[in-house]
């Protein structure tokens, strides 16, 4: 049996997964030289080729697709044992990877996760704000913050909270058309529409006292890829918008938007942590999870 450098099988199994030498070096923060190093002593102490390479992209051959499939979740376990170890010794240590939509960490995550950080002085925080999609795996993350309906994947999720949905627009665009009484009323509207969200035009209000949900289906003036451009819009009169409460609930307080048919209400929407399965995710993470879920105000959805 060769005696085999876990560190050199963290480091192709980081290609593996991340599909290349470049992402594999992001993902674990260590220089691509290393990477390429770490790959080649493995190769040379198994005296087979793992990996074959092109200039445009990295596969395995079929005893590093052997290796892979074998020794990744004993390599995880081990690495999840000795963080057990450590942290029991010095509390978490570390970098914890996360990313969350733009806004959400702006207004919410950020005061957050700076008292999480001073409860854990030992463990460093790297907050990547986007409304992307990022492959948590590959781009080496072990944790994201996902707003509204959640894509089928791998990942473990579980429900943090709730956010209401407002539907809103400026004093101006309201004072320019006839009163809004009922949802039907909003049909003839202009619309600023958030580009990637299935029912961003259908939206369905309920009676604030009680009763029937009404679905209204609006026509869009305007679209944008981003909720930040949304709101701007919103602001600026060009339509009536729906957008998250924590966004908007300045904007109420000043008058620069008012909300439209207050006796009215929007479904709400889930907020969720995801994160790569594995039988015992490390304790930085479960310690993140369980603070955000203690946290974050609302019903709490059950762990998938």
């Amino acid at each position: 049996m060769p005696d085999l450098d876990a560190d050199k099988l963290r480091s192709f199994l980081a290609v593996m997964e991340a599909g290349g030498f470049t992402a594999a070096a992001r993902r674990l923060g260590v220089g691509k030289s290393r990477i390429s190093a770490d790959v080649a002593a493995l190769e040379a102490r198994l005296g087979t080729t793992l990996l074959r390479r092109t200039t445009r992209q990295v596969l395995p051959t079929e005893a590093g697709e052997a290796l892979a499939r074998d020794a990744a979740q004993p390599l995880r376990e081990l690495q999840e044992a000795l963080d057990r170890a450590a942290c029991t010794q010095r509390g978490l240590t570390g970098t914890l990877r996360l990313t969350a939509p733009a806004d959400y960490s702006n207004a919410v995550l950020a005061p957050l996760l700076a008292a999480f950080s001073r409860r854990h002085p030992g463990l460093r925080l790297d907050l990547v704000s986007t409304d992307a999609v990022l492959d948590l795996v590959g781009e080496g993350f072990d944790l994201a913050i996902r707003m509204g309906e959640l894509r089928d994947s791998n990942l473990k999720q579980r429900g943090l909270g709730r956010f209401g949905q407002v539907a809103v627009a400026a004093p101006a665009l309201m004072e320019s058309r006839a009163e809004v009484l009922i949802p039907a009323d909003l049909e003839p509207w202009p619309c600023v529409a958030l580009t990637g969200l299935s029912n961003a035009l259908h939206w369905i209000f309920a009676p604030e006292a009680g009763g029937a949900a009404v679905p209204v289906r609006l026509s869009p003036s305007h679209r944008a890829s981003t909720a930040q451009v949304v709101l701007q819009w919103a602001r600026a009169g060009l339509g009536a918008a729906v957008l998250p409460d924590f966004m908007v609930a300045s904007d109420l307080a000043s008058g620069r938007l008012r909300r439209i048919l207050p006796g009215w209400r929007l479904p709400h929407a889930g907020i969720y942590v995801v994160y790569p399965a594995m039988r015992h995710p490390p304790a930085k993470v479960t310690a993140m999870i369980d603070f955000l879920a203690d946290a974050i105000p609302g019903t709490l959805v059950e762990e998938a």
